[in-house]
């Protein structure tokens, strides 16, 4: 795996709109390398022959298949809504511009 550098750092100060003192590019550098250096570790392990899963608790979980169902109506779902107008659900803003 590629080192984390000062470079990198800039570019990802520029990608999250972010900037840091001289404090925190070293704190970030030093974790950064860190973690990047655990994962690298991570990779050395074999892992021939291991099946996938999808939770660590997988054996413990009672699934049930998936099956086809009858959609749900237009009238139906907008009652379940908290909000809605001319038929589409009404959301809080997220983005303000």
């Amino acid at each position: 795996m590629t080192d984390f550098d000062e470079k990198s750092l800039e570019e990802l100060e520029n990608l999250c709109k972010i900037a840091c003192n001289e404090d925190e590019k070293k704190a970030i550098l030093k974790n950064m390398r860190s973690i990047l250096s655990y994962i690298d570790m991570l990779s050395e392990v074999d892992t021939q022959g291991v099946t996938e899963c999808c939770s660590v608790n997988e054996e413990e979980m009672d699934l049930r298949e998936d099956e086809i169902q009858s959609e749900l109506n237009r009238d139906t779902f907008l009652a379940n809504s908290p909000s809605h107008t001319g038929g589409m659900v009404k959301v809080p803003t997220v983005i303000q511009f």
